[in-house]
């Protein structure tokens, strides 16, 4: 049976400010969510983890829901994203947890000596300074989608601004940054 219809309807009553209705429809989307998943994801806690983040996303995008339209695919779209975006993550998390390994490996082999150390020490200091010179909004652009390596449409959610705004601080962000740091003579790549 295709439950895509209950729970267009639960939908609607819920945008209507029907708790109760909410509530069941958080309860009857959940298994087919985790099934969503799984398939993507494995079972297990990254399945389970992915299954809560829909949950918000549903949550926080609830009013993005046209009545009279098909709520099913609706939902798939969201979950399936959500699945690929954070295989993207773990993905690139996995490179960079290879490449960490792979600068011990080499920093343990060539050492740097005091004087390079105090050279990295202020270039470290240096870009610290750019990045705090940034305005708040570039300032959690550049930490969402650089340092924490979120989707554009999660930083979009966490940072509650529009993905056109995230670009645009980012963008910015970054051109101030080589400016910034290209008048201080370090390298900006």
């Amino acid at each position: 049976m295709d439950s895509g219809p209950a729970w267009a309807g639960l939908m609607v009553l819920a945008q209507d400010g029907d708790r109760a209705a909410y509530h069941a429809l958080l309860n009857d989307i959940t298994p087919y969510l985790r099934a969503i998943a799984s398939r993507y994801l494995g079972r297990g806690e990254d399945a389970e983890d992915a299954v809560q983040e829909i949950l918000l996303i549903v949550h926080d995008i609830r009013h993005t829901y046209e009545r009279g339209r098909p709520f099913k695919p609706w939902l798939s779209t969201i979950a399936t994203r959500r699945c690929i975006d954070l295989l993207r993550r773990r993905s690139r998390r996995a490179a960079h947890e290879i490449d960490a390994d792979d600068a011990l490996e080499r920093m343990h082999e060539t050492s740097p000596g005091p004087d390079e150390a105090a050279v990295q020490v202020h270039d470290s200091r240096t870009v610290h300074a750019a990045v705090d010179g940034l305005s708040p909004k570039q300032q959690e652009a550049i930490r969402l989608l650089h340092l924490e390596e979120l989707s554009l449409s999660e930083a979009s959610v966490r940072s509650r601004q529009s993905v056109g705004a995230l670009k645009v601080a980012c963008h910015r962000a970054l051109k101030t940054l080589k400016q910034t740091l290209a008048a201080r003579g370090q390298p900006h790549d």
